[in-house]
């Protein structure tokens, strides 16, 4: 009998031939996974983590992104988000209940902060925010109740850095789980599980993609920890990374220490310049040998990254604002880990020092992006 046309577009005996050892990972753009018998089923809705049964909890696209970035922070597990946000608050949740408190970094991201506060103070959860550079000022801020100390290490203003060792074993002595947000430096760079931590997490946006064209996160630590991350907030919530988003990562992991390389080593330049500029009062780079942070920076992480603020000496809002505005090879913009470099000037927020500026130091040549400084400043 004549196959119909239905039946040639949905007959599935029909094979591809088969690539051998692809040189690019393929995507698994399905959202299910159907099986060769019931018994088969069973045994996948039995262990959920551990087969493809459904995109939403497992997919193969997103398994090897997650090995990956598991691998490179030294974790037994990661699980991938579909947002730097959505694995910071599942990471968070993870960890608390009603009547709990958690001290929280007071330089940490914005959204990392609002977590903290106007979200879980619904639920009965309080906060306390420190200065997690001060040992002192973190164990007084511990209670009874405390069950999460969050940091940012570096920061992505001012590019703080925190003791991760001593904060760690701070925590562990009164049994407080620690998240680290380690963004900035990458897991090429730092690995904070090494240090004690116990939870690390990430923008994949920034860096790990590296290329401004996906949205993602991930956290990575023990199995345990990952697993019960993922039934308990992951799973009911949703936040779940598309497979083509994921190959995008992993497409832009294949890179990230060359990329890496060029960005800290044009940072370190671009620092240069501006610590001997007269209109600059500031420069906030930790791994740069004149930052007051260098020492334990440079204790921590083996390299730094493209991201970089610095104060000038004007308080002048016109002025500033029009030294921004002069810039024509640094786009104006709120994040950065990409080819491209950005400028954000805190004055542009509500909040913040007025003289404050970041820039995300890109993959353009250096001497360009020198000049472009050295001209933009002349408004000044």
């Amino acid at each position: 009998m004549m196959n119909t046309m239905a039946d040639i577009l949905t007959d599935d005996t029909y094979e591809f031939p088969l690539l051998e050892r692809p040189v690019s990972a393929p995507i698994y753009q399905t959202s299910l996974f159907t099986f060769p018998s019931v018994q088969d089923l069973r045994k996948a809705l039995e262990d959920e983590l551990a087969t493809h049964l459904y995109s939403r909890g497992n997919n193969p696209t997103v398994e090897l992104v997650q090995q990956r970035i598991a691998a490179l922070e030294g974790g037994e597990r990661a699980k991938l988000f579909s947002s730097g946000v959505a694995a910071i608050a599942s990471s968070i949740l993870s960890c608390v209940k009603e009547g709990d408190h958690i001290i929280c970094c007071n330089d940490a991201y914005t959204w990392a902060k609002y977590i903290c506060t106007t979200y879980l103070k619904r639920f009965g959860v309080s906060a306390t925010f420190v200065d997690a550079h001060n040992l002192l000022e973190v164990e007084q801020a511990v209670k009874s109740n405390t069950k999460v100390l969050y940091l940012e290490s570096p920061g992505t203003l001012y590019m703080k850095v925190q003791n991760l060792r001593m904060l760690a074993n701070l925590a562990k002595t009164h049994k407080i789980t620690t998240i680290v947000d380690n963004t900035w430096a990458t897991p090429l760079y730092q690995n904070p599980l090494s240090m004690g931590i116990d939870l690390v997490v990430h923008s994949a946006s920034k860096y790990l993609g590296g290329h401004s064209d996906i949205i993602g996160g991930a956290v990575v630590g023990n199995k345990s920890m990952v697993e019960h991350i993922t039934r308990s907030e992951f799973l009911p919530i949703g936040h779940v990374p598309d497979p083509l988003q994921a190959w995008l990562i992993q497409r832009g992991m294949r890179t990230l220490h060359v990329r890496l390389a060029y960005h800290y080593q044009s940072a370190l330049r671009v620092c240069d310049y501006l610590y001997e500029h007269p209109s600059i009062e500031e420069v906030f780079y930790p791994m740069h040998p004149r930052s007051p942070e260098y020492d334990l920076a440079s204790s921590q992480m083996s390299g730094g990254s493209g991201l970089l603020a610095f104060k000038v000496k004007s308080r002048n809002r016109e002025k500033i604002e029009s030294m921004v505005n002069a810039l024509t090879k640094f786009r104006i913009g709120v994040s950065w880990g990409g080819y491209e470099s950005l400028v954000f000037p805190v004055l542009a927020t509500k909040e913040g020092d007025v003289s404050t500026i970041r820039l995300h130091i890109g993959l353009e040549d250096t001497q360009t992006l020198l000049d472009d400084l050295d001209n933009s400043f002349s408004s000044l």
